[in-house]
């Protein structure tokens, strides 16, 4: 299959227009082309999944009703651990009352980091962005990253005040220099982005590389993706394909399709169709268009996997519905009995539907 365009195209374009990132006729022998799918999968304001802003480890339980009970004591007998357990287990107005009195007589950062929490989503007490700005930004005063990334966040989303984006990315330089992931990710893309300052693509390798060394599955992807190009450090196929299976396996659905496409090309990796399509199986089940598109030609060649044609139209009208389109799959399709092609579309329509839905 013919390329449509590098991976760092995307990176580039979506950093440009402010996010924090987001096919082609068969050949023979029968090859998967590079995919421009967008790259990091956040935007630019809102943390990765797994590296969001928070003051406790874990993500606090469901809020319980009304009528409140007291948490447990916690098991360390500290009053700052009796306010993230209590906020832990979804005690809100418990964590809020311990917070305050710790704020009140211990000045504790973490504690000013867990009201601007509470506030700012609305946790046992009505959502107030302004006081939650206030309370991240006394403790980012203080020194608190976690504090630092949210207040970052609420400038670039204008929340508590009016949006500032130069004072975000100062609040996510300093967030990163004290080991912040998500910052230093978020760092790493304004740097690809060129507008607040230079471009420069090795400075966002570093940051990327810190933040992919310490697990984030965005920062390895987007890493991967300045090898493949060979931005900021050496054109190097083996590391990115190296990041890309970090990331993949870490269910990041970009990188599960970039991989298997690495996969199934033998590019800077062992060749293994099998193993190709069970990833883009994966991604494509999580909505990827390109990644359904890729799956699709692997079906109707019968490469990874048992050819299907059935499932090919299938996933080649998901595919095309969700923006793209694949000609030599349209004549494979046409060069089907008719009741291999109805059974295909029916076997699509509920897809098609749900996109249909989405966009109106």
């Amino acid at each position: 299959m013919s390329a449509r365009g590098p991976a760092m195209a995307a990176l580039l374009a979506t950093a440009a227009a402010g996010g924090l990132l987001a096919s082609a006729a068969a050949q023979t022998p029968v090859q998967l082309a590079p995919s421009s799918a967008k790259p990091p999968s956040q935007i630019l304001g809102q943390a990765p999944a797994k590296s969001a802003a928070k003051p406790a480890a874990s993500k606090p339980a469901a809020k319980p009703g009304p009528a409140e009970a007291a948490p447990p004591p916690a098991v360390s007998g500290r009053e700052a651990d009796l306010a993230f357990g209590a906020f832990q287990r979804g005690y809100y107005l418990s964590a809020l009352s311990i917070a305050t009195r710790r704020v009140e007589e211990k000045n504790d950062i973490k504690a000013m980091t867990l009201l601007g929490e509470i506030y700012a989503n609305g946790f046992g007490v009505a959502r107030d962005d302004t006081k939650a700005a206030d309370w991240y930004k006394l403790a980012a005063d203080r020194g608190d990253r976690e504090a630092m990334f949210a207040l970052a966040m609420f400038r670039v989303a204008g929340r508590g005040g009016a949006a500032n984006r130069e004072e975000a990315t100062k609040l996510l330089a300093n967030a990163a220099k004290l080991g912040h992931v998500a910052a230093a990710y978020d760092l790493g893309l304004l740097y690809l982005e060129g507008q607040l300052f230079p471009q420069d693509f090795s400075r966002a390798a570093e940051l990327f590389r810190g933040a992919a060394q310490a697990g984030s599955p965005e920062a390895q992807y987007a890493l991967a993706t300045l090898y493949k190009d060979g931005r900021g450090v050496p054109n190097d196929a083996v590391q990115a394909a190296r990041l890309l299976a970090s990331a993949a396996l870490a269910d990041n659905t970009d990188a599960q399709l970039e991989f298997g496409i690495a996969l199934f090309n033998g590019t800077g990796v062992a060749k293994d169709e099998a193993a190709a399509a069970v990833l883009l199986r994966k991604a494509a089940r999580k909505g990827n268009p390109v990644a359904q598109n890729r799956l699709a030609n692997l079906l109707a060649n019968g490469k990874g996997l048992p050819a299907d044609p059935v499932q090919a139209i299938k996933w080649h009208l998901i595919a095309k519905a969700g923006g793209d389109g694949d000609v030599a799959l349209d004549e494979f399709m046409r060069g089907q009995k008719p009741e291999v092609q109805s059974a295909g579309e029916k076997a699509a329509q509920p897809w098609l539907e749900a996109i249909k839905l989405s966009r109106s």
